[in-house]
């Protein structure tokens, strides 16, 4: 922290023409060049050691079973570990691994009128996921995770169950992410 303080003490006669974005641009580089330091806009903690990552197929074992769901919601993962963690993908011993199942998928009333008719439905989906990591053990976990939307009831869900489950897919790919990487 000293060699900070001393950049901010040199930064301030500067004039004020010299962009906040430079300044912090070279301490994050400063950071990033620290033993063991990583560092990333997407928020991700990922150890310098870590490389790749692979994501399991996700079976579909809910009650109710949408035909392409596990298709959609394996691929949105691994989309999601991909685009904002610089990991490579690979079919299996990954440093980083991920797999679970498909354990709920269902739709409900959730806000009825006057007259006992359903103004809204929710679809949810639940899956379990099992996280592992080569390089730190203690960052293991087995979670459940779920998310819902809701849509107007006098629609069929047919009519707007794609929409939804790719909505869905997205926060669950976000809160998987979010639980083993950047460690909320």
């Amino acid at each position: 922290m000293e060699s900070l303080d001393k950049i901010i003490k040199a930064m301030r006669p500067l004039s004020t023409g010299i962009s906040v974005v430079l300044i912090l641009a070279a301490v994050f580089s400063a950071i990033s060049l620290l033993p063991g330091c990583s560092y990333s806009f997407t928020g991700a903690s990922i150890s310098p050691s870590v490389k790749s990552i692979s994501v399991n197929y996700l079976p579909n074992n809910a009650p109710l079973v949408q035909p392409a769901l596990s298709r959609k919601l394996t691929e949105t993962i691994r989309d999601k570990f991909t685009s904002q963690s610089g990991l490579s993908l690979v079919s299996s011993n990954g440093d980083l691994t991920i797999e679970g199942e498909i354990t709920g998928y269902s739709t409900e009333p959730v806000a009825i009128t006057g007259d006992q008719q359903g103004a809204l439905q929710r679809l949810k989906i639940t899956v379990n996921i099992r996280f592992t990591n080569k390089q730190d053990p203690k960052q293991d976990f087995e979670t459940s995770f779920s998310r819902f939307q809701d849509y107007d009831a006098t629609r069929r869900l047919s009519e707007v169950e794609e929409t939804l489950i790719d909505i869905i897919n997205e926060e669950l790919a976000q809160d998987i992410f979010n639980k083993a990487v950047v460690n909320w």
